[in-house]
């Protein structure tokens, strides 16, 4: 019994909202209230993460464990931070501009060690795989979108209609692997969800 009710509300949730979108004036009152309550939850899902978040940080600050002073910065940082804007608001032009130089910096630094990281990982491929093709063809492209990214080779082949036109396909194939990413995930949310329906996953069974 303890585990078929978590089971059959998940079911019965699932399959209304499902059938909300399909049949939309009968079970419109329904999905709005099953919605509504979902943004409830996860706010709240929200809000207790990032106090277990705090909890944490504070408990390493507590016992002087190893990257305590990180924690402290991080603590005083997330409470300046709500501080702020609780009094002047997140839209405020002031504190909007100081969150956008703070974190676009990060951001940008987080970016160009994932760069760096996956350059190394891939010349450490060709190295231990040297007999792989799809390695090589992983480093050879790897290479190819990284000058074509600095921009420097478009502009010297702006002259020339056909490498033009080369470099512009070329430049369109990130975004259909974006694409693709993006459908298999929507694909595999979509398989996960259907076996949440059916019962055949359990993930808040424990």
């Amino acid at each position: 019994m303890k585990a078929f009710l978590p089971t059959a509300v998940a079911v019965v949730i699932g399959l209304l909202v499902l059938a909300g979108y399909f049949l939309r004036p009968l079970f419109d009152p329904w999905l709005t209230l099953l919605m509504q309550w979902a943004i409830i939850l996860a706010g709240v899902a929200t809000l207790v993460g990032i106090v277990n978040l705090l909890y944490v940080h504070w408990n390493k600050v507590r016992t002087h464990k190893k990257g305590a002073m990180y924690s402290l910065v991080a603590i005083v940082a997330f409470l300046v931070t709500i501080l702020a804007g609780i009094l002047l608001s997140p839209t405020n032009p002031q504190f909007k501009l100081v969150v956008t130089s703070i974190q676009l910096p990060v951001e940008a630094s987080l970016m160009a060690i994932l760069a760096f990281t996956l350059a190394y990982a891939s010349l450490r491929l060709l190295h231990q795989r040297s007999k792989n093709p799809l390695s090589i063809s992983f480093v050879i492209s790897a290479i190819v979108f990284l000058l074509i990214s600095l921009g420097f080779i478009t502009s010297f082949f702006e002259s020339v209609p056909l490498l033009k036109d080369l470099v512009s396909g070329i430049n369109q194939l990130p975004v259909g692997g974006t694409r693709g990413i993006l459908i298999g995930i929507g694909l595999g949310t979509l398989a996960t969800g259907l076996r949440i329906i059916l019962g055949s996953d359990r993930p808040y069974g424990g």
